[in-house]
């Protein structure tokens, strides 16, 4: 059984309202089946679109001590982070 389609309003810039009205036009289809189809192929909620960027990284940082996340206080206060330094 197919779920009745909700509604919802968005307001967009002059440039991202004109760019979808031509979109539309060209492909013969509404300014709502343009968004529906944008917003389903951009479903994925797991990791931030920007962290396939910088996955390579992840854990490539040398020198740092290995339970630095355990111990995260100790190892601040270690680097000296927070202290007063002269002007």
């Amino acid at each position: 059984m197919k779920s009745k389609p909700q509604s919802l309003n968005v307001r967009l810039t002059d440039e991202l309202a004109t760019s979808l009205d031509a979109e539309a036009r060209a492909r013969g289809l509404s300014r709502s089946d343009i968004v529906r189809e944008r917003l389903e192929s951009h479903e994925s909620y797991g990791a931030p679109a920007g962290f396939e960027a910088i996955a390579d990284l992840v854990g490539s940082i040398d020198g740092l001590p290995p339970d630095t996340s355990a111990r995260r206080k100790d190892s601040l206060k270690r680097s000296g982070y927070g202290r007063k330094r002269p002007r």
